[in-house]
């Protein structure tokens, strides 16, 4: 249904080459898969302005000006102490200007209509349109870092990115997407004197490249001690899964957080329930309703974790711009039993269970966590998957939806296969804005048939993503 009509490779600016070292947060990332995300478009208007790809492409090579790493590839050195014994190795990207991949692809008799269906699962058409769908960090030793799949549908174009995790983070990434997205406005309103090429344009979105180090000073590779560093990466296939796009608007947010509140209240918790934000009144109502779609046994121990960016929780906050990434996984605490959980008036519980991880995670946690992984460095793995727990990710403010390449907003945003499991929900911006949320939540075909059951969760699902036919 995709055939890929082109490749080609866009090379940053020539510069001087260096590495730069990856730190504990990137390392972490090396058995993770690729960041998938991408956007879908409306068509541009007829007759087209421009050609979309070579379009795409050029402001992709003025944006990799400030962004080269992103033009990198990851680098391997071998450590030895003074005997010449092999102490390890460590991990960098090699900004040598190796570039990134753009390919075209053409879905034949694909539309908007069949890629964004109403009250359905995502179709699997989807995952075609993203490329390197079975790569991990490790693989950007050969792969390139970045990758762009731009796909004509018959009415739109669904422009997909797929991004080492060992070398951004989801903040880092969507802000390289919209400082490519702003240079590829400002190249359609350049005048340009005929015969000369366009001068290379950069974006008001710096990035700051240094890679932080909890001793403030210039950062160090990290030696891992151990014989081959692919030892550590380890590539597992997930079951099947469905995945379901649905939209919680900012009047049934509101109303899910009162709901909690209104609970945390009448339970004597005013701490709780000052604290309480939309965040965790959702969240905490997917950790309800999805361990009760997997009917556990009343005893069975389960927590929710969610990804946090720590840039402005370390003191002195790191840069807003910072590129790479600086994220963990907090979670509630010790598991608390299913039964207890699924309790009735329960959700204001579960909701600042919620926060009191978020709000924990401040400077001296994070740096407790660097200090505990630099004694005993780990590369995360599908180990680390808790098939009880629910896992909370992306973040509604991410701009999304202001990646107007020069031909209109996003129409809606979606992600491919990578780093899905069951109980996973990813949060985007709602694409009418206003504090609204678009939600894709991944379960096991059982657990989603079960979930699609659920009143409680239902209820709160908005009209934008109606519930399935018969229920509520």
């Amino acid at each position: 249904m995709v055939r890929v009509v082109s490749s080609s490779t866009v090379k940053p600016p020539p510069r001087p080459r260096h590495r730069i070292p990856l730190t504990s947060w990137d390392v972490a990332m090396l058995s993770t898969d690729y960041i998938q995300k991408g956007l879908l478009f409306h068509k541009p208007p007829s007759p087209p302005m421009f050609h979309v790809v070579d379009h795409l492409a050029a402001a992709l090579g003025d944006a990799l000006g400030d962004y080269y790493p992103v033009a990198g590839r990851l680098v391997t050195d071998q450590h030895r102490d003074e005997l010449g014994n092999v102490e390890g190795y460590s991990v960098s990207i090699g900004c040598d200007g190796q570039g990134v991949e753009i390919v075209h692809a053409l879905a034949d008799g694909v539309s908007i209509a069949d890629v964004i269906p109403p009250d359905a699962d995502v179709p699997r058409v989807v995952q075609s349109f993203f490329p390197l769908g079975d790569a991990v960090g490790f693989d950007g030793h050969e792969l390139p870092l970045f990758v762009v799949q731009v796909t004509e549908l018959a009415d739109g174009v669904f422009v997909g990115f797929v991004c080492n995790h060992a070398l951004a983070d989801g903040t880092a990434l969507w802000d390289f997407l919209n400082a490519w997205a702003e240079i590829a406005r400002a190249r359609l309103n350049l005048a340009t004197p005929e015969g000369e090429a366009p001068r290379p344009l950069t974006s008001c979105r710096a990035p700051l490249l240094e890679r932080w180090s909890a001793d403030g000073g210039a950062a160090s590779p990290i030696v891992q001690a151990c014989a081959d560093l692919s030892e550590l990466i380890e590539r597992s296939e997930p079951p099947p899964l469905r995945t379901r796009m649905l939209h919680f608007s900012a009047e049934s947010l509101a109303s899910l957080k009162e709901r909690a509140r209104q609970e945390l209240l009448t339970a004597g918790d005013t701490a709780g329930a000052a604290a309480l934000t939309r965040f965790q009144a959702l969240s905490s109502l997917a950790w309800r309703c999805i361990t009760r779609a997997r009917r556990p046994a009343p005893e069975q121990g389960t927590t929710c974790r969610a990804a946090i960016n720590n840039r402005a929780r370390l003191r002195p906050a790191l840069s807003a711009e910072y590129f790479g990434n600086s994220i963990d996984a907090v979670s509630t605490e010790a598991p608390v039993r299913a039964s207890m959980l699924l309790e009735r008036d329960r959700h204001g519980w579960a909701a600042a269970a919620v926060g009191r991880a978020v709000a924990a995670h401040d400077d001296e946690a994070i740096r407790a966590r660097v200090a505990a992984w630099m004694a005993k460095p780990v590369v995360y793995t599908m180990r680390w998957y808790d098939p009880h727990g629910t896992t909370v990710g992306s973040s509604p403010r991410f701009d999304m939806y202001g990646c107007d390449f020069g031909w209109g907003r996003p129409v809606a945003v979606r992600s491919g296969k990578a780093n899905k499991v069951d109980g996973r929900m990813s949060l985007y911006p709602g694409r009418d804005g206003g504090g609204s949320v678009d939600a894709e939540v991944s379960l096991t075909p059982e657990h989603m048939s079960a979930l699609e059951q659920d009143e409680e969760f239902w209820a709160a699902v908005s009209m934008g993503a109606p519930a399935p036919e018969g229920k509520l």
